[in-house]
């Protein structure tokens, strides 16, 4: 019998009617975007030339899927089959959201018509950052939807087909680990070439060890954050003890982050741009405090034990590592050619609709296949 089970219960409920809606509204807009041209429908420039469609569903967007990269590091890589329970349903949050980020590429493409060309010899560049990032997230892509196949099998019926995928499986699950430690740290290496446009406080040669640090315990943070909403959601026993004994490995995570940038920054002599009193040191300052909150809770025992506190730990580091990628790469970023950029309506609409299509899919799958483990309430750590 497979360890893992659906949610069961209705598809279509006021949440995903409403879901439907958003992502419809960003279908539209999308609409306008490719008949009219990009600077139809958003406020991007020669300064900026990108805006949130890549910051928020490629940089930060990814680096919230990470849940599948992280759960495979901590499962296959450090052998702790304790948590195998926890692949899955990661699994699942990171194949929509590399997804969707790989497919949102093509809304902040002018010429969107030749995205081909990166693939094509004679074409791409292979000497260039972005072309690493776009290949290793095209490839990550189709290793999840291999590595997630199982549970497509599961539910026909295929077990024939199922046992012999699973002889090669390892083969994907390694790629799974080698491609997103690839392009996550390639996105630090990204903003690492801009060089004094960058303020001083993130402008770093280590920026893509803090870009992959960041993204692997985001990774564990929406691993938390997903098993709260679904227990709440799906109406399942919580899963606290696992989620406690995990956090142990964010909170250690969490603190090599923070070690190696504030010594990136002693080192350099930067640790008095932090008190200079203007907005990107206030920034700064918000950044942190919200990287040290998980930190101070996982360190006590009753913070791993409280279902609320772990969910509270979760959010606060989703936000820093959020945060930090969009002060990277947008409000700590001066392009020196007096342009400015705020996003657009239709721009922000159009993220929003990306978010709802993904937690849609979520729904719909994680309620018709085997995707949450099989679990015995009687086991399971009461919500506090």
């Amino acid at each position: 019998m497979s360890g893992y089970t659906s949610a069961g219960g209705k598809l279509v409920t006021p949440l995903t009617v409403f879901l439907a809606a958003l992502v419809l509204v960003a279908g539209g807009l999308l609409a306008v975007r490719f008949i009219y041209g990009i600077g139809a429908v958003t406020n991007i420039n020669d300064g900026y030339t990108w805006g949130i469609w890549v910051v928020i569903d490629i940089v930060i967007g990814t680096a919230f899927a990470c849940g599948g990269f992280a759960m495979a590091l901590l499962v296959y890589v450090f052998n702790r089959g304790q948590y195998h329970p926890l692949v899955r349903p990661a699994l699942l949050a990171s194949l929509f959201g590399y997804t969707l980020g790989g497919v949102a590429v093509m809304f902040d493409l002018g010429r969107y018509w030749n995205f081909w060309h990166i693939m094509w010899p004679g074409k791409g560049q292979p000497n260039s950052v972005m072309f690493e990032v776009a290949v290793c997230i095209a490839a990550y892509i189709v290793v999840m939807w291999i590595e997630f196949a199982p549970a497509f099998l599961e539910r026909f019926g295929k077990r024939g087909l199922r046992q012999r995928l699973n002889k090669v499986l390892f083969v994907f699950i390694a790629l799974g680990v080698l491609l997103p430690a690839m392009h996550q740290s390639s996105l630090g290496t990204m903003m690492v070439v801009f060089g004094h446009q960058l303020h001083g406080l993130w402008q770093t040669q280590l920026l893509p060890l803090l870009f992959l640090v960041s993204a692997i315990a985001m990774g564990f943070s929406i691993v938390v954050f997903d098993a709260t909403i679904a227990a709440e959601g799906f109406k399942r026993p919580r899963e606290t003890t696992i989620l406690g004994q995990m956090s142990v490995v964010l909170r250690w995570t969490l603190v090599l982050f923070l070690v190696v940038r504030f010594a990136d920054l002693a080192l350099h002599g930067k640790l008095n741009l932090i008190f200079v009193g203007d907005f990107l040191s206030l920034m700064f300052l918000i950044e942190t405090a919200l990287f040290v909150l998980p930190i101070a809770i996982l360190f006590t025992a009753a913070g791993r034990r409280s279902a609320r506190l772990l969910f509270v730990s979760g959010i606060s580091m989703l936000l820093a590592g959020s945060l930090y990628r969009l002060d990277a790469y947008l409000i700590a970023f001066n392009p020196g050619d007096q342009s400015t950029y705020f996003p657009s309506l239709p721009e922000i609409l159009v993220t929003v609709g990306i978010f709802a299509f993904e937690i849609l899919a979520y729904i719909v799958f994680a309620r018709s296949l085997p995707v949450l483990h099989r679990i015995e309430p009687a086991n399971a750590t009461p919500a506090e």
